[in-house]
C-alpha cells in the first residue's frame, strides 16, 4: 500500500505536508476526508478527528510536524533538513516560529477574516499584541535569501508559504493593518509560485475551496 495523505487542500497544514511529499518526489494518494463529524471513516484514523493525517503501511500518523519528521527519516533522498544537526535544528525553529507564534496566533481572526463571523474587540487587542511579537521574533531568524532559512528550499518552506500569506490576509482584514508588512510575504510568495509543485498545490487548493463553498451552500 502506498502512502495516503487524508484530509482537505484547503487546510495549510495539508498543504504543508503535500509540498513535501511532491519536492521529495514521494509517490502518494489523496483521500478527502472532512472533519467536524465523528464518522469512522475519520475518527478510526485521526483519534482527534483532525486532519491532515497520513496512511502507512504501518499505520495512520497525526500532527504535520510528526508527519513531516517521519517523512523525511522514512525517505531521506532529496532531503529538506540540512545535514548538519545545527542548521537542521535552525530549520525546525523556524516552523515553530512560524506554527505557534504566528499561525496560531492569527487564527483567532479567521472566522471573521473568512468565514462571516465576528471576533471581540479584546480579541482583536490580544492578537495583535501577540501577533507583532510574533512577527518580530521571526524577522530575527528568517533570512529570505530567497527561501526562508537560506539559499536552500527546506522543510520551513512548506509551511511559509501557506502561513506567512493567510496571516497577513487576516491581520489585515480584520486589524485594518498588515503586521507581517516588515516582511517580503509578498515577494516570497512570487518566489514561491515559479514552483511546479506549489503550483499544483495552489490549483487543487483553490478547486477544494470552490467545493467547500458549494457544499456550504447546499446545506444552507
Amino acid at each position: 500500500m502506498s502512502l495516503k495523505l487524508c484530509g482537505f487542500a484547503a487546510s495549510n497544514y495539508y498543504n504543508k505536508v503535500k509540498l513535501q511529499l511532491l519536492e521529495k518526489g514521494i509517490p502518494f494518494e489523496e483521500e478527502l476526508v472532512w472533519v467536524g463529524n465523528n464518522h469512522p471513516k475519520l475518527m478510526n484514523r485521526s483519534v482527534l478527528g483532525k486532519v491532515p493525517f497520513l496512511q502507512t503501511p504501518e499505520g495512520c500518523l497525526t500532527e504535520s510536524m510528526v508527519i513531516a519528521e517521519y517523512l523525511e527519516q522514512a525517505y531521506p533522498e532529496h532531503s529538506l533538513l540540512p545535514k548538519d544537526p545545527m542548521q537542521a535544528a535552525r530549520v525546525r525553529e523556524l516552523i515553530v516560529y512560524l506554527e505557534l507564534h504566528i499561525e496560531l496566533v492569527a487564527r483567532e481572526l479567521y472566522p471573521q477574516a473568512f468565514f462571516g463571523g465576528q471576533v471581540s474587540e479584546g480579541t482583536k487587542e490580544r492578537v495583535r499584541k501577540n501577533l507583532s511579537k510574533g512577527v518580530a521574533g521571526f524577522a530575527k531568524l528568517a533570512k529570505f535569501s530567497p527561501y526562508v532559512a537560506g539559499d536552500k528550499f527546506t522543510l520551513a518552506d512548506c509551511s511559509a508559504a501557506f502561513h506567512l500569506p493567510i496571516a497577513a490576509s487576516a491581520s489585515k482584514l480584520v486589524l485594518g493593518e498588515d503586521l507581517l508588512a516588515d516582511l517580503p510575504v509578498k515577494a516570497y510568495g512570487q518566489k514561491m509560485a515559479e514552483s511546479p509543485h506549489m503550483q499544483k498545490v495552489l490549483a487543487d487548493r483553490k478547486e477544494n475551496a470552490a467545493l467547500m463553498t458549494s457544499l456550504t451552500a447546499k446545506k444552507a
